[in-house]
Parts: structure tokens; sequence; C-alpha cells
């Protein structure tokens, strides 16, 4: 089959671990080093960065990582890949030709451009009823113009908004001659480009099992070696902290997804057929992942200025817990008047622990966040009228904040687009243009969610206990809504768990999803069933009034309810 390609991530967000960048490239061998900067909230700090400074919009922290490891990616022959460009890949793009020129490095850099439709989103209907114009509005590229781009010699690509996968799904299709209906290699790059996404999340990270593998290193991040029929082994370098196990692998594979059908511009990657092998000590092997033609539509982030927030959390000791969070709340609300913000959520987290031995086990805390087109409403006119209640409130009143003014914040609505809306273009190292066309064929995706279980109960005496005692799971944001994928460790626990998650029993055990549509999803050959609850998170993270604005923890909440498992499984 010969030499895989070898491609590492060294960056899952904006503000991951600085250092990874040469962690990276000096750890090991790499033929490609990518990194994931851009999430929907990120957009929308770029965005707003871009309207203070039109010539910035990018993520700065990589051209700051490059000052220190450009010529050491050059010295190894490693070539880089990032979405750092974020609202301006042509910007960062300048800028790194400028740096490689100061320090006499030699290097082609290309970028990716076209995912911009902001100067369209009239034309385009991107418009909001309620918010109008977006501030930014950015579709979900490809992996084609990667792929052109290094196929025309480039050494750095950058570019702005294309699917996280597409970062190792583009250098695989170049270096294998992929065509664009080699849609099994591809499903299967992109498989393995999910993995990659997010980092350390690769091995170990948020990991529900973390004790297992916990050590004092600090993570390693991963590495795919990508074969030429599109399967993969997911690794890491030797000697670098935490582990890569099937668990941990398929933790990362249930991560912000929906149903099985993982739709991308260039591939829909089937969930449901990945089959995952341990390898070796930290190597896990992904194969058998089908692929079908993509849907005929691109997905866009939309981000517009919703308007402006704040919070103000009191902190509730001792006795009558419940009685203080009650006056607290009569109180601000009756200081509101007859004009009060927007709107105006609030959260009890926490109660005071009977005969508590520390002033900690005494403590709840009671949030107010608030929102509100007027700045003024939602600024020190609140949080001071919230800290002027000190000495005229519940006895032991104190706070965890001095008054602040608030800040801006951001709603986040996805939006489609004909695939021949989008202008993919590959602007490669000699300034030379090329034109991305569509995929060659599209397929819709029709995909019913699991209702009815599909396996075996065991049966028996059951015990109670947590049900993270067989079960890990893997929670966070898609837009408004939250996913949360749920693992079974063993196929004698997998038999139990499908039948008995169900979308009811979900409602049982997470009450607060009870009042929203849930999907379910089963992918057998993970052992995993997948929900996505719609609208859990409001309009986005920016504009969330949740205690868990991205449902980072949804699935330790639901691991941490008692039920009844069978003794056989335990």
């Amino acid at each position: 089959m010969g030499q895989p390609l070898r491609i590492g991530n060294a960056s899952g967000f904006y503000g991951d671990r600085f250092s990874a960048v040469r962690e990276m490239l000096e750890g090991g061998p790499l033929d490609v080093l990518t990194g994931d900067y851009l999430a929907e909230l990120t957009m929308l700090i770029l965005g707003r960065s871009r309207m203070k400074d039109p010539d910035g919009g990018y993520a700065s922290t990589f051209l700051r990582q490059m000052e220190e490891c450009l010529g050491l990616a050059a010295e190894r022959g490693t070539k880089i890949v990032t979405n750092a460009g974020g609202l301006n890949p042509r910007g960062l793009a300048d800028r790194l030709r400028e740096l490689a020129g100061r320090l006499g490095i030699e290097v082609a850099v290309a970028h990716v451009e076209g995912d911009d439709l902001l100067p369209r989103a009239k034309e385009l209907g991107l418009a909001d009823a309620r918010y109008g114009e977006p501030l930014t509005a950015n579709a979900y590229l490809g992996a084609w113009g990667i792929a052109e781009c290094l196929r025309a010699g480039a050494d750095i690509v950058v570019t702005g908004r294309v699917t996280d996968a597409s970062l190792v799904t583009g250098p695989a299709a170049a270096h294998f001659g992929w065509a664009r209906d080699d849609w099994d290699a591809l499903a299967g790059a992109t498989a393995a480009g999910h993995v990659l996404e997010c980092g350390a999340q690769a091995t170990g990270g948020n990991f529900a099992f973390f004790q297992e593998i916990y050590n004092v290193k600090a993570l390693g991040f991963p590495v795919a070696e990508v074969a030429a029929d599109g399967s993969s082994v997911i690794t890491k370098h030797d000697g670098t902290g935490g582990a890569v196990t099937v668990e941990t692998v398929t933790a990362q594979l249930l991560y912000e997804i929906g149903g099985p059908s993982y739709a991308g511009p260039d591939v829909t990657a089937r969930f449901d057929t990945v089959e995952l092998a341990q390898d070796g000590p930290d190597r896990v092997r992904i194969s058998g992942v089908r692929g079908a033609p993509p849907p005929a539509t691109t997905k866009v982030c939309l981000n517009h200025l919703g308007g402006h927030r704040n919070e103000m959390t009191f902190v509730l000791t001792g006795l009558d817990i419940d009685a203080k969070a009650a006056f607290a709340r009569a109180q601000v609300e009756a200081a509101f008047g007859d004009d009060p913000p927007a709107r105006v959520e609030w959260t009890l987290v926490g109660t005071a622990a009977p005969d508590p031995s520390t002033q900690g086990e005494a403590t709840a805390l009671l949030r107010c966040a608030v929102l509100d087109p007027d700045p003024g409403k939602v600024g020190r006119a609140f949080s001071g009228a919230v800290v002027e209640l000190a000495l005229a409130g519940y006895p032991g009143f104190t706070m965890t904040s001095p008054p602040g003014k608030g800040a801006p914040y951001g709603v986040y609505k996805p939006a489609f687009v004909a695939n021949e809306e989008i202008e993919h273009v590959a602007v490669l190292p000699d300034g030379s243009r090329v034109v991305i066309a569509p995929a060659p064929e599209t397929a819709a995706i029709v995909e019913a969610p699991h209702e009815a279980p599909v396996a075996r109960a065991e049966e028996g005496s059951t015990v109670r206990v947590p049900l993270g005692r067989v079960a890990g799971a893997r929670s966070g944001d898609k837009g408004g809504d939250a996913n949360i994928g749920v693992w079974a460790r063993t196929d004698a626990q997998w038999r139990w768990l499908e039948p008995f998650l169900t979308v009811e029993r979900l409602g049982e055990l997470l009450p607060e999803t009870r009042d929203h549509a849930v999907r379910r999803y089963v992918l057998p050959n993970l052992r995993a069933v997948n929900f996505v609850v719609e609208g859990l998170l409001q309009e986005g993270v920016s504009a969330s009034t949740r205690f868990d604005p991205q449902g980072k923890a949804l699935g330790e909440w639901l691991r941490s309810r008692l039920v009844d498992i069978p003794e056989a499984v335990l």
C-alpha cells in the first residue's frame, strides 16, 4: 500500500497550547502539520476584531507561532495547513511572506478564499428579520482548494472557514491523487480529520475515564497516519502524555455530530460504518468508512450582533438557601421596575450541605444573566443596582465580582446555499487563481432518527448505580443545539444500554431536555447512541444564558445519574 502520510495537529481552538506547534515539529517525523483555530464563536470574535481593524480578522497567535517555528518546519520539510486565516486568509498569507522574508526562510505560501459571503449576504438572502445584516457570513469550504495549493508546491496553505476535517482530507487527496468521486477514501480521511480537529481531545483530553490514563505529562497532540485507501491509524508522538485508545477515539468521533451521515462539501461520511481497532500501544486503526456524494447545498455560518449582556452571581451561604435566593431575586426584579432587560435568566447552582465542615460546603451560587439590545440597561445600571443591595439583602450577602459594564454578544444561525453559489478559489504561491468546481455529484441525505431500540436488553437482577459506571459520554454544541454522544464499554453493556437509553429516558435523566425536540441516532460499530437536543443552547454560545453555554458538561451530568443496571453487565 506504500508509506502512509503522517499528518499531525497542533491546535484545536483559538487559544490552545501555544507550544504545541514546536512540540509537534520536534517530537517526531511529520509530513503535514495542521492547525484548527476556528469555531462559530471564533468567527464572531474575529468579526468584531475586523470592525476595529480591517486588516485583521485572522488568528494572530498562529503568526507568533510561525515566528518561532517557521524555520524548524522548513528544516524538517513539514508542510503546514491551517484555517488561521479566519476572515482574512489573504492578509495572513501576506504577513507570513513578510515574516519569511525577514527571517530569511524560503517558503512558498498559498491561500484559499471564497468562503466569505458577507458582500453577497443580501443577494443570497442571508439577512435576519430580527437582527438584520450579519456580522460574518462564511461558507464551509472543502478540501480541494487545499489540495490544489499543495499540488502547486505550497509549503504553507492558509484558509478561512473550511470544514475542520478538510485540513486533513486536502493533504491526503493531494498526496494520493484521489479523484473527486473517491467517496470511500475521502470519507476515511474525513473521519481521521474529525478525530484530529480538536487536538488533545483525541489523546485523553476531556475523556470520561480520564483517571485510567492520567499522568503528569502534558497531553500529546494527535497524529493520523493516512493510507492510500483513506484508512488511517491515530497515534501520537512517543513520550508524550495521555493515551490513544479505541475509547478516546470513539469519544472524539461522537463530538459535535448529528446523525451518522456526516455531511461535508466534498463527501458524506457514514460514521455508522467506522470500524475501530487497537493497533498497538497508542495506535488505533480507523477503517471501513463508507462515503457518498455530498448534499447539493453548502452550510454557512452566520453571526449577527444580537445586543449586550451581563451577569452577576450571588453567594448564598448556610441555612435557608432557597429563601435567600427568592429574596435576592425579588429585590433585583423590583429594582428593574417597569422596564426590565429583554431577557433575564436565573440559575441556582448547588446547595449547602447539612452540617457543613467548610464554608465551601455551606455555599451555593445564584446567577442572574441579562440580555438587551440597549447596553445601558444591562451595564452598570444593572450590576450597580445589584451591588447596592449589599447592606439591604439576605444575611451573608456577597458577590463573586464587582459591578461591570457588560459586553456585546452575537447570535449564531446556520444557513444553506446552493453549491454553485460558492466561488471556492485556490490562490497558488505564484499568485495565480484556480477556481474549484463544486462536487461532480450530489445526493440528498435521508436519515431517520432511531426512536425504538434495536438491541436486546439484558435480564436479571439490577443494581442502582451511576450510568457512568458502564458508559462514557462526550457532549458539545452544534450552534443552538447540543449533542450528547454516549458509548458502552463492552458488548454486553451495549446490549443493555441501547434499548435502555431512549429519548424518553433521556428526558427523565436530564429534565432540562424535556421541552426540546430530541433526535436519537444509533452507531452500533461504536457501541454508541447520539442525541441532538434542539435549541437547548438557545441562539448559540455567545447568546446562551445557560450556566454551561457550550453544553460541554451535559454528558457528565448524564453519567452521574443513578439508574438500574443489570448486575451481569457491571
